[in-house]
């Protein structure tokens, strides 16, 4: 059976893009502060769950919304289970959007929103691939549940929660990454750096230094409130070191009190030389001031151990994986008070090789003389599934068939889905030509981009459910 794919796409575009607007007005910001039993990480996400389960229902498939944490849309039957992983939930959105992120709009063939590249484009492009495959009546032999998760870019409690109460499908995938396959995850860990608030014994009293929304994000802005009787030069000083590094900032001086804030450029955890992390510029450039006890230790910490190294060779953790490549180490939130003390939320993507014990181990030895306490945050081990195992042939195959390139296997930092199954992968629907800006300012995905994701999308969904009669 030949099926024009492209032909079935177009022809559903401007519904797919309707129901996509849909998705990406809704704010979906995962939200503590709100967060309630039937809402457990927010109003946001699970209005975004809601909502898309509304689409699905609207189109005839068999829903089922788990908890308001997640749900799924089903369709086909068989013994075996295809799943297909997608979450509505979004990172915060930062500063300095030229639209409002939840004001979806397409300039220059581009579709900007928060959400538009991570996850919500890609989710709705696989979607879509299984409506298509629905409405064409193709015979298949297996079921299929497309997935829906509301804290992918947090902790997970979304997936925890469903598959300790629905089955856990035998093999799948996850468009929440890059083509044309990502079938290798690092591990991921993060280690949560704990210190005192004492602040006496400096020439200059530090009140607060702020940085960070999430701790798989580098930190964009940065901001740091003191008390100096050196105002005025730490001013000139400051713009010199502006002028000398790849940020901007601004200083106000209040009496004796200063406030110096730093943007550099956020960027996704995984590859933090993707951006610049505007906490250690700040705290590299307050080094050169007498500050004292704990909110010494907390600046000249950052300076000497954090700043400038996404490899962490300065702190003895540098390793390279011949298939998973390097660890890398990403300083994603920064808190200091000297009422409540400081923190800093290490996050860590680590290859097969080298253990979480081994990197907990290593901080602590390399830390242990600046009064810092370690503490474990989310934990996950590397992922990886053979190259030649069927799943991973087929998706490359199907890539290869629509894309003329040679598809190979690959290793990524981030962490999806796809690694919540032995035989998961992710795949798409970043093309390797797509400019990535996931995590960041003025987050896009590219109009062909959509379309020709959802294209591979209903090949390689029928290629692994359909029927062979």
């Amino acid at each position: 059976m030949s099926i024009d794919w492209k032909k079935e796409v177009e022809s559903r575009k401007d519904d797919l893009f309707a129901d996509l607007f849909t998705l990406l007005k809704i704010d979906s910001v995962r939200d503590d502060s709100k967060a309630s039993e039937d809402a457990p990480v927010g109003p946001g996400p699970k209005e975004a769950l809601l909502k898309f389960l509304e689409i699905g229902a609207r189109d005839g498939f068999v829903t089922k919304n788990v908890g308001n944490l997640a749900g799924h849309i089903e369709y086909g039957a068989g013994d075996e289970t295809l799943g297909v992983f997608a979450h509505v939930d979004v990172v915060p959105v930062g500063s300095g959007w030229t639209n409002p992120p939840f004001e979806p709009v397409i300039k220059d063939g581009r579709l900007y929103a928060r959400g538009s590249s991570d996850d919500k484009g890609p989710g709705m492009a696989g979607y879509y691939a299984l409506k298509i495959i629905k409405e064409l009546g193709l015979p298949v032999s297996k079921r299929v549940r497309f997935i829906i998760g509301t804290d992918e870019e947090s902790g997970w409690k979304c997936m925890d929660h469903y598959l300790a109460v629905e089955e856990t499908p035998d093999f799948g995938f996850s468009p929440d990454a890059e083509f044309p396959i990502i079938n290798g995850e690092k591990g991921i860990l993060t280690v949560q750096l704990s210190f005192g608030g004492n602040t006496e014994g400096g020439a200059n009293e530090l009140i607060s230094f702020n940085s960070g929304l999430r701790e798989n994000m580098v930190p964009q802005d940065a901001k740091a409130i003191f008390i100096s009787e050196d105002a005025t030069k730490i001013e000139k000083d400051f713009f010199d070191f502006v002028e000398q590094n790849p940020i901007t900032g601004t200083c106000h001086i209040e009496g004796n009190q200063v406030t110096i804030e730093v943007v550099g450029k956020g960027a996704h955890g995984m590859e933090p030389k993707a951006g610049i992390n505007a906490a250690t510029y700040l705290a590299t450039f307050l080094t050169n001031y007498s500050f004292g006890s704990d909110a010494k230790h907390y600046l000249a910490l950052t300076t000497e151990y954090l700043h400038d190294d996404s490899r962490a060779a300065k702190l003895g953790l540098n390793y390279v994986d011949a298939v998973m490549g390097d660890l890398t180490v990403n300083p994603g939130v920064f808190n200091f008070t000297a009422k409540e003390g400081g923190s800093i939320a290490l996050n860590f993507r680590f290859p097969q090789g080298i253990t979480i014990e081994e990197i907990e181990a290593g901080l602590a030895s390399k830390l242990a003389d600046f009064g810092v306490t370690l503490s474990r945050g989310k934990a996950q081990t590397p992922h990886y599934v053979p190259a030649d195992d069927p799943l991973v042939q087929t998706l490359l195959d199907v890539y290869e068939k629509h894309t003329g390139e040679k598809g190979v296997e690959k290793t990524i930092g981030g962490g999806t889905y796809g690694r919540l199954l032995k035989r998961g992968v992710a795949y798409g629907a970043m093309f390797p030509n797509s400019i990535d800006t996931m995590h960041q300012t003025d987050e896009f995905m590219a109009i062909d981009d959509i379309i020709n994701a959802t294209v591979i999308y209903a090949d390689a969904i029928y290629q692994l459910i359909k029927s062979e009669d």
